[in-house]
């Protein structure tokens, strides 16, 4: 992910390159089967790392979004029509790669009136048909609040369902623009656990916005309150000039802080670090919280 902030980078934010033949032939079935992913469209800093051992985010829906925030690098606009052939191509492609975990999210459509929440589920079941090994994480829009959008979801089991608050809420209406709420995304969230209580929920938040750390431990305390499972915390990078500015890098010993907090007040899994992002090592979190309920 670039970042023309003017603030420098310090030492410990640092990309690699994913120059490889796994690299190489992921990009290749992605590009065969037409299908997109988050990696490319939001300028994932861990590509190289996740593309090279054969892992990807998907994304759904198109990469146009309805909504426009200052720290994204998404287009937004008015979207295309869904392709009702999209959920068979990215299970196609997920069998083709042979992932054992796969993350599938989509940019926010508010155009539809389900908030594509069954286009979610149509993928996530062809998924299970086509790759029947493979383990689904899920990570959606607010469906503006909508209940039975959440139903649609919840009732094809993927493994994981996941929605990123993103923002502390002192920071949540600068940074993201309406209709996203922190009131709304947390709603969202304990919705799921009220109508699935077994379902593994996970949420990120985007440090280094202008934050404190009050701001970044009362979100755990919200987050917890309404029952998430994982929750996870990167150092937010600026796409752009034209988009939101860095307020400043987290130090290394700041997010260890913050992942002690979030352990602390009784989070199952955390994972915290500068180009942490809510898909990154999802396969490793998920199994390890498995694990830890056996």
């Amino acid at each position: 992910m670039s970042d023309t902030s003017p603030l420098q980078k310090p030492d410990w934010i640092k990309v690699r390159s994913g120059e490889t033949d796994d690299f190489s032939k992921t990009m290749q079935i992605i590009k065969k089967y037409g299908v997109g992913t988050i990696c490319e469209e939001a300028l994932c800093p861990n590509i190289g790392e996740c593309w090279k051992n054969k892992t990807a985010t998907f994304v759904i829906m198109g990469n146009i979004c309805t909504r426009n925030c200052s720290f994204c690098n998404l287009k937004t606009g008015t979207p295309h029509s869904l392709d009702p052939m999209e959920p068979e191509k990215v299970a196609l492609s997920i069998r083709d790669l042979g992932l054992k975990y796969v993350v599938i999210t989509s940019v926010t459509r508010d155009d539809l009136p389900d908030g594509g929440a069954s286009h979610f589920a149509e993928t996530i079941l062809k998924v299970k048909e086509i790759s029947p090994g493979t383990e689904i994480e899920v990570l959606t829009s607010d469906f503006s609040g909508d209940i039975d959008s959440i139903k649609i979801v919840t009732e094809a089991l993927p493994n994981v369902l996941g929605h990123n608050i993103e923002i502390v809420q002192r920071l949540h209406h600068i940074i993201k623009n309406p209709p996203s709420e922190y009131n709304k995304s947390m709603e969202f969230l304990k919705n799921i656990k009220k109508i699935s209580p077994n379902m593994v929920t996970k949420s990120g938040l985007m440090v280094g916005v202008g934050e404190n750390k009050e701001d970044v431990v009362k979100t755990f305390r919200d987050l917890f309150n309404v029952g998430v499972d994982i929750v996870t915390i990167g150092q937010y990078l600026c796409p752009s000039e034209m988009h939101y500015p860095v307020a400043r890098y987290i130090t290394l010993e700041e997010f260890q802080d913050y992942k002690d907090a979030a352990i602390n007040m009784g989070f199952k899994q955390v994972v915290s670090g500068p180009l942490v992002r809510s898909s990154f090592r999802a396969r490793e979190v998920y199994s390890t919280l498995c694990s830890l309920k056996r």
